[in-house]
């Protein structure tokens, strides 16, 4: 009679259920937390806009801060910070191709780092986006609302600005940082940890 143990059968981790204990789950998606920033600015963008059209048309530019911030109504149909004045419908296209690219990538976000930056930057998006479509003169076409100007008046220090156009540099800055930091949008790091670099460069050596 054989002794032999009898070969176990191959288990396919997919069908079984079974994670190899080595690897670390993943983190959860981030999609909620985009949704919720970028709806809370895009409302603060929004509201901020109504008040200032309703409460600083043809008026002085308004000294608040003491001097520090200037509130000043302009349409600006050119980009953030009054950028590129001629190209409004070629603005809008480009709103609207990076709203449809963060939306897409949004599905795959599992970094809360990633999340918050994103939706930063679809609400300033989707901000000056809403301008330029409802705003005279025409779809496409319209004027944003811009009212801070910081440190002097007439944007004299530094352009003119609203909301949407803080958001999106906000969330833009934040996204370089943590790709300096090596933390990309799917949760995961492209830094080794240092002991297995060590260990890497030793087994090179």
């Amino acid at each position: 009679m054989s002794t032999e143990p009898e070969p176990r059968a191959e288990t396919d981790p997919e069908q079984s259920g079974y994670e190899p204990t080595e690897r670390e789950p993943l983190p959860k998606r981030r999609l909620a937390l985009v949704a919720v920033v970028a709806a809370t600015v895009f409302a603060l963008d929004l509201v901020t806009k109504i008040i200032a059209t309703a409460g600083l048309e043809g008026r002085e530019p308004v000294r608040v801060l003491g001097g520090l911030v200037y509130l000043q109504l302009i349409r600006n149909p050119g980009a953030a910070f009054s950028m590129a004045t001629g190209l409004t419908w070629l603005l809008a296209l480009a709103a609207i191709a990076v709203v449809i690219a963060i939306i897409w990538l949004a599905r795959r976000l599992r970094s809360v780092g990633w999340a918050i930056g994103l939706g930063l930057v679809l609400a300033g998006a989707l901000g000056n986006l809403a301008d330029r479509i409802f705003r005279a003169p025409g779809p496409l076409q319209g004027h944003v609302v811009d009212f801070i100007s910081v440190f002097a008046p007439n944007g004299d220090a530094w352009p003119i600005f609203n909301v949407a156009d803080s958001a999106i540099c906000v969330g833009a800055v934040l996204i370089v940082v943590l790709s300096l930091l090596g933390k990309d949008y799917d949760g995961t790091s492209t830094r080794k940890p240092k002991d297995t670099a060590d260990k890497s460069t030793e087994d090179t050596i």
